[in-house]
């Protein structure tokens, strides 16, 4: 999944007018890219803070607090786009992250 083309589509609040979309080239760069949002989300609520620490269950939690959250992932077999929801995404964070750890 790594050279897949990937949209991930979210919605950060009940307000229709805050949905928007993420255009990264794979699905790796998807992934780096939704823990940016977060780690964007805990730079503002700390801008004191140099460097940033956090688990997965605090990443889980930005991810569920969001009202929705989904990854288009184009097939080059089928020729489309294969949509997956917030617990693809949450599982795929978290072997994303576990390789990065292990690296």
């Amino acid at each position: 999944m790594a050279g897949r083309h990937t949209i991930i589509l979210m919605q950060p609040s009940q307000n229709r007018s805050t949905r928007t979309f993420m255009d990264y080239d794979s699905v790796n760069h998807a992934l780096d890219g939704i823990c940016g949002l977060y780690e964007r989300k805990i730079r503002n609520i700390n801008p004191m803070v140099r460097n940033l620490t956090y688990d997965i269950g605090d990443l889980y939690n930005f991810i569920d607090g969001l009202t929705d959250i989904s990854a288009l992932v184009y097939d080059d077999s089928l020729h489309a786009f294969l949509p997956y929801d917030r617990q693809w995404i949450k599982q795929k964070l978290f072997q994303h992250l576990k390789r990065l750890a292990q690296q």
